[in-house]
């Protein structure tokens, strides 16, 4: 794994200008050895290579199409998944994990079912960025946009949404997640605009609400999974404490104080919380208790073992009931199906 924190206690003693240099040369022309920056002293190189590794070393799983990337890195602790989404428009998107495992324990998620490790400081956070970032370097692909880095001498295609809906739940994360975040918008180093970056919680009341005090113009996914009480439960423990009516009173809230619009995240699962009669009730919670921006976006479900993706057929008549509500919806189809794309499911079979 690389050290940043060592590098930055390194650099503490040199200029400003060395330390700009280095963050450069890292976190924006992606080196992967400190021999390549050789505008920095031969002492301060071989300081650098002796005592803050850059090596990231990972499994990674490619797609046919190379599309969609998942990787698995190896911290102290455990094992964590980052997938790369390469959308052909120029965006490419990382999934984040923000922990080893996860204590709530989602029935449906295989991350939940392998227990809990510990969670990720903010640099094992954003080493996950910068492993996808060093790989579209180094796998070019002839579509989509390519970027120049800030020196203007290196064209290739960087990084350009990160999203926290990798292991773990962030909000029992929070000031890690925050962290992470602060440093990869920062201009010295990814650069990536706040707008572009996005956390999902399984819904922590007091998460949202720490998260809509904060400055930056961020993006805020739930997952809701259910249209009541009664079957959140089943499928999220989470639920027990923190009952749909105030969570949903408190994302109308969240949006009224920062204008921001909110995803609500639902995983369509087979005869659980895909009929008509569910898509009405969501529908009428939606409307009822949150009332304006949010879309509704519909996931397919990666299949693992107990339960099933409802068909093309229930998912198409999900929507069109919840459009007819007036609802904002769009539809996440089955991504990563061939890199074991399903959140812990790569991790957990190595585990094994």
């Amino acid at each position: 794994m690389i050290n940043i924190r060592k590098i930055q206690e390194i650099l503490k003693s040199e200029s400003k200008f060395r330390t700009k240099q280095v963050y450069e040369a890292v976190f924006s022309r992606f080196v992967e050895s400190w021999d390549e920056i050789s505008s920095l002293p031969a002492s301060l190189r071989e300081k650098l290579k002796n005592e803050a590794s850059l090596e990231i070393k990972a499994e990674v799983l490619e797609s046919a199409d190379k599309h969609s990337v998942k990787a698995v890195i190896v911290f102290p602790g455990g094992r964590v998944e980052t997938v790369l989404l390469r959308h052909g428009d120029g965006r490419n998107t990382v999934c984040v994990s923000s922990q080893i495992g996860c204590l709530l324990g989602c029935d449906f998620c295989l991350t939940g079912q392998s227990g809990f490790s510990r969670s990720l400081d903010s640099y094992e956070i954003v080493e996950q960025v910068l492993f996808f970032s060093r790989y579209l370097k180094t796998h070019p692909v002839r579509s989509g946009t390519v970027h120049p880095s800030r020196e203007g001498n290196s064209h290739f295609e960087r990084v350009s949404n990160v999203v926290f809906m990798g292991m773990g739940e962030p909000f029992l994360n929070y000031d890690e997640v925050m962290k992470a975040i602060r440093f990869l918008n920062d201009k010295e180093t990814f650069n990536i605009g706040a707008r572009k970056i996005s956390v999902s919680t399984c819904g922590i009341i007091e998460g949202i609400k720490k998260f809509s005090k904060e400055p930056l113009q961020l993006n805020l996914a739930i997952s809701l999974h259910a249209p009541n009480d009664e079957i959140r439960r089943e499928l999220m423990p989470v639920a027990f404490n923190n009952p749909m009516l105030n969570l949903l009173r408190t994302i109308k809230s969240y949006i009224e104080k920062t204008n921001r619009k909110v995803m609500i995240e639902y995983i369509m699962l087979d005869k659980i919380n895909d009929s008509e009669a569910d898509a009405k009730e969501l529908a009428l919670i939606l409307k009822k208790y949150i009332g304006r921006l949010f879309v509704v976006n519909l996931i397919s479900y990666n299949q693992t073992q107990k339960y099933k993706s409802s068909d093309i057929e229930t998912i198409e008549r999900f929507k069109e009931i919840l459009e007819r509500e007036g609802l904002e919806v769009v539809q996440r189809h089955k991504l990563g199906r061939e890199i074991k794309g399903a959140c812990g499911q790569l991790a957990h079979e190595r585990k094994k």
